[in-house]
């Protein structure tokens, strides 16, 4: 896919090594395969699924933010939900139950309508985005079985594009080699050698993989010979200098009282070049970078990151508030490279008992061969410059609103802030991070 130079570039990778203890047999999902009398819209589901993943989304940032309180953060909430989704597709008893509850889906008593929402939104994703678009958005979830596990024959029909044999028993190395190359190829070269030597052993039995990327063009680009040197305001007695872009245009602008920050959305162009000008009405295939700006006090961005954990349902109303008017932004050029260690994060989640021994993952193999996770590893990198964004994910599992001012209004994102990559197809946060300081 070719692009001119875009904004950022993210990739996650989980991965988690399985051991567990021997559980009962059951059906394809803990029961609760039973053919319901009424017919499951997809689409109704899928909406569901999207509203508990942004939901999730906003958890999720503060668990992360919580863990890591002084960095700039970067991650794909998309990314790590897919793969807790695989996850509760082969989870049973209080395990299902744990994750149903951390995933938001409740809306549901059937893992069938569950994994019909999932697919469905896969499917449509698939036909969204093409080679000429100036926005393309992948996601690619695999399971990487060992050769030796019996998968469920509820696995192998659900999900038989997304499983894959590996000999784990007798070239573990070469499997993470292998693995590593998957990841390379699914972010466009973006995340290389993910797993270290000695991350596959003999031991591992599966590898669940998601690998998620986008790139995309500025519908209104940064002017490069207005990119300058400016001071960014790290606190009230820190500053560093900064590369600030700059551009004025009209774009959707918002004052949000209940988060007491300000919005601002930057589209991406969904045509073969960027063009002046807000979003169109027809959101299907866009994508937006939404700024939340707070004001330049001290503790601004803490207060601003609580109001969101404690409004997990806000995405819905930010992205659909704006009003579309003359707005000077300025936005420094950066990038943002981060690893985070998934599991303390989960814990916060109140989902610690997934790397338990106690664990119930008998879905995968209706409980002849035992399978449980123990690591969770999370990668991500973006670069932010005037033409547009890339963002790549790799996720792997192994064992005060105001009236209209005076144009234009100033956006100047001249301290910290709060920024995420939002799809309104799938109405899901794609990528999430908080910018605190230049690098």
């Amino acid at each position: 896919m070719k692009f001119k130079p875009c904004l950022g570039t993210v990739a996650l990778l989980l991965v988690t090594i399985l051991a567990a203890p021997q559980h009962t047999n059951g059906q394809c999902s803990a029961g609760d395969e039973k053919k319901a009398t009424e017919k499951s819209d997809p689409e109704q589901s899928r909406t569901r699924l999207y509203k508990g993943e942004s939901i999730f989304t906003l958890r999720l940032l503060d668990a992360i933010n919580t863990a890591t309180p002084n960095e700039n953060l970067f991650f794909s909430p998309y990314s790590l939900y897919n793969v807790l989704l695989m996850m509760y597709f082969g989870a049973r008893d209080s395990t299902d139950k744990l994750l149903r509850t951390g995933l938001n889906l409740q809306w549901s008593d059937s893992k069938t309508t569950v994994y019909e929402a999932y697919d469905t939104a896969r499917r449509s994703l698939q036909g969204r985005f093409s080679e000429s678009n100036s926005v393309g958005f992948s996601s690619v979830d695999k399971l990487f079985f060992g050769r030796q596990i019996p998968i469920s024959t509820c696995m192998q029909q659900k999900l038989p594009e997304t499983i894959e044999l590996l000999d784990y028993e007798t070239q573990p190395e070469e499997q993470r080699v292998y693995i590593n190359r998957w990841v390379e190829n699914a972010t466009r070269g973006q995340i290389k050698d993910l797993l270290v030597p000695g991350a596959i052993t003999r031991n591992t039995k599966l590898a669940i993989a998601n690998a998620a990327y986008f790139k995309g063009t500025w519908q209104t680009k940064f002017k490069a010979a207005e990119t300058n040197k400016e001071i960014f305001y790290i606190s009230a007695d820190r500053q560093k200098f900064v590369d600030m872009m700059h551009v004025e245009g009209t774009f959707s602008h918002a004052a949000n009282e209940k988060l007491g920050c300000h919005i601002l959305e930057l589209p991406y162009s969904s045509g073969a070049e960027g063009t002046d000008g807000p979003r169109t009405d027809n959101q299907e295939n866009q994508v937006s970078m939404f700024v939340f700006l707070p004001p330049a006090e001290p503790d601004a961005l803490n207060k601003l990151l609580n109001r969101l954990a404690a409004e997990t349902d806000i995405l819905h109303e930010v992205v659909n508030e704006g009003i579309s008017r003359k707005v000077d932004v300025k936005l420094p050029k950066f990038s943002i490279e981060k690893t985070v260690e998934m599991k303390p994060v989960m814990e916060r989640l109140g989902m610690g008992q997934l790397f338990e021994n106690s664990a119930n993952f008998d879905g995968f193999t209706d409980g002849r061969e035992p399978i449980g996770f123990d690591e969770m590893l999370q990668k991500s990198k973006i670069e932010v410059n005037e033409e547009g964004s890339v963002a790549a994910s790799a996720t792997v599992a192994f064992s005060f609103r105001s009236s209209r001012p005076a144009d234009p209004a100033m956006f100047h994102c001249n301290h910290p802030f709060v920024f995420i990559i939002y799809d309104y197809g799938t109405r899901s946060v794609l990528f999430n991070g908080v910018y605190r300081q230049p690098e």
